[in-house]
């Protein structure tokens, strides 16, 4: 059916527009709307208006010629429903909107170009920050801060992925969308084991979310819970649970980061207020009650337990920002009081990385992912996440201080396929054209400088490694190593089709970097520096974690 014009009322996050607007009426009979997407255009807004008369909007730029890519919406809940189409922008565009069983691209999804090859990526859409990341019933649920319409930030929803390994991932429909309060921020979910809430169903725990919803005017804190493992959600009646805007006289208020504190028998939140985190506690996860905020973070507040060198008789709080600042200390339940810090362990494109939480009693691991601000350049997709990495405290020269490297689930992804140690720099290049530098890889190495006060490895003229031991720069940010008179230094290298994630010493340090190549450049993968000596090299193959 084609395009009818009316003027319309819309209803958007509370304001009343009048809008000049196309129609169309679709009877649905396949599982997904393929909608056209042209970044060039101005964005519009588009509505789905059901039978039932409630109404579904979202920003989208319909391409009214030939798209730059195709995006979807699962339609699949109203099969044999007529659907009204409302959109603000060019009628072409919503001409060129067709039902499918398949995904346009479907053929090619996972196979694209510059699809990352071992680091989760949406089918389609914007990502950025990791939201309520938890383990349940043998299953590690992901989810995230999502558009799915656009390879740009818009439509804040929260998008959902799981995995039984934090290697395979397999994506499911968007777990929360944009209301008439505004649009999904990020937060953490929990499970309410002892029903406080009152969301269980008989012996069903609630899985619960809490999240920032925002509008125009201010960020209000809300939840909403599950019961089918994260699958379908219904949000809370009496939401907002926290508008504290007043009290702070800013709209930065967000992120709630939940946990059950176990020694008080209450759910602590940590959320970033005005200049910092501030913390709230309840006990029924409804009404919460203001205890204290420390200033100097921004942002995806995290707040966990470690123990020092693993001995569970010692341990101390980690307090966590999105920029991956860090303080310890200690937390009796409403304070957290620090003793060192601010501290950093990793830097480059990693922002927003948040833990799992309700990680089984045999395996108490801290795992965290971090978004990867990675473009992947002629893809109808955007962002990244980096790899799962496990965070220790360990004991240094200075005093305790996070350590991270990527899980041993990892491990099953590479490949050995070779292995040297003792090479001169000459040798080391010639070893080093084995590899398929063109595509994903994995490069362990150490490397001494003895005659350089600097080195490292360049892949297609982009200074991956770069150890500046004059200056103690690593990668542009400052590194110390544990012993201040060595001379070497130890990589972990993971290459991706559009990243690179570098893990020192054993994990005293990490970066992570957009794969850049410098234009012209025929060089492929080398190590550079005076007269430097490569004690040891391995180089992996690497498995798609795509079927």
């Amino acid at each position: 059916m084609t395009a009818a014009v009316k003027w319309i009322t819309l209803s958007l996050t509370g304001l009343s527009l009048t809008l000049h607007a196309q129609t169309r009426s679709l009877k649905i009979t396949k599982r997904y709307l393929n909608l056209p997407v042209a970044q060039s255009q101005h964005r519009g807004t588009m509505a789905l208006v059901t039978p039932q008369q409630t109404e579904q909007s979202f920003k989208i730029r319909l391409a009214p010629g030939k798209p730059d890519y195709w995006v979807f919406y699962d339609v699949s809940a109203w099969q044999g429903k007529t659907l009204t189409l409302r959109y603000d922008g060019s009628p072409e565009g919503l001409n060129q909107i067709y039902q499918d069983d398949r995904l346009a691209g479907q053929d090619s999804l996972y196979h694209e170009k510059n699809r990352p090859q071992y680091h989760f990526t949406s089918r389609r859409g914007w990502i950025n920050d990791p939201n309520g990341m938890i383990f349940y019933e043998g299953e590690y649920h992901l989810f995230y801060q999502h558009n799915p319409f656009e390879r740009e930030w818009e439509n804040m929803s929260w998008g959902h992925a799981v995995s039984k390994d934090m290697v395979h991932w397999e994506e499911l429909p968007t777990a929360l969308s944009p209301d008439r309060m505004g649009t999904m921020f990020s937060g953490s979910t929990v499970i309410d084991y002892e029903n406080t809430a009152g969301f269980n169903r008989g012996s069903v725990p609630a899985m619960v979310a809490f999240f920032t919803v925002d509008s125009p005017e201010k960020q209000v804190q809300c939840m909403a819970y599950s019961l089918d493992k994260g699958r379908t959600w219904t949000k809370y009646d009496q939401n907002p649970l926290i508008d504290s805007k007043a009290k702070w006289e800013s709209k930065d208020t967000r992120d709630p980061r939940v946990f059950w504190y176990q020694p008080g028998r209450h759910w602590v939140m940590v959320l970033n207020e005005r200049d910092g985190h501030s913390i709230y506690t309840s006990k029924n996860m409804k009404q919460w009650t203001y205890e204290s905020h420390i200033t100097g973070f921004w942002e995806c507040p995290d707040l966990f337990e470690l123990p020092i060198d693993g001995d569970p008789n010692k341990t101390k709080w980690v307090m966590y920002g999105a920029s991956t600042t860090y303080m310890i200390g200690d937390f009796d339940g409403k304070k957290f009081t620090p003793e060192s810090g601010k501290h950093s362990y990793t830097h480059g494109t990693i922002y927003a990385a948040q833990t799992f939480t309700n990680m089984p009693e045999k395996d108490p691991r801290r795992i965290q992912i971090g978004w990867g601000r990675v473009q992947q350049p002629g893809m109808p997709f955007n962002g990244m996440m980096l790899l799962p990495t496990e965070l220790r405290l360990r004991t240094t020269k200075n005093g305790p201080r996070l350590f991270s490297l990527p899980v041993k689930e990892t491990e099953q992804l590479f490949t050995p396929a070779g292995q040297w140690t003792s090479l001169r720099v000459e040798e080391a290049r010639e070893k080093l054209k084995s590899v398929d530098v063109q595509d994903a890889f994995r490069l362990k190495t150490t490397l001494k400088l003895s005659h350089a006060t600097d080195a490292g490895i360049s892949l297609f003229g982009q200074r991956i490694l770069n150890y500046d031991l004059n200056f103690n720069q690593l990668n542009g940010a400052f590194y110390s190593p544990e012993d201040m008179t060595s001379m070497e230094i130890t990589a972990d290298i993971f290459v991706d089709r559009t990243s690179v994630e570098v893990f020192v010493d054993g994990g005293r340090y990490s970066f992570s970097l957009e794969r850049k190549p410098v234009p012209g450049n025929q060089e492929g993968l080398q190590f550079w520096g005076n007269r430097i000596e490569v004690k040891d090299l391995q180089v992996y193959k690497v498995k798609s974690i795509w079927k």
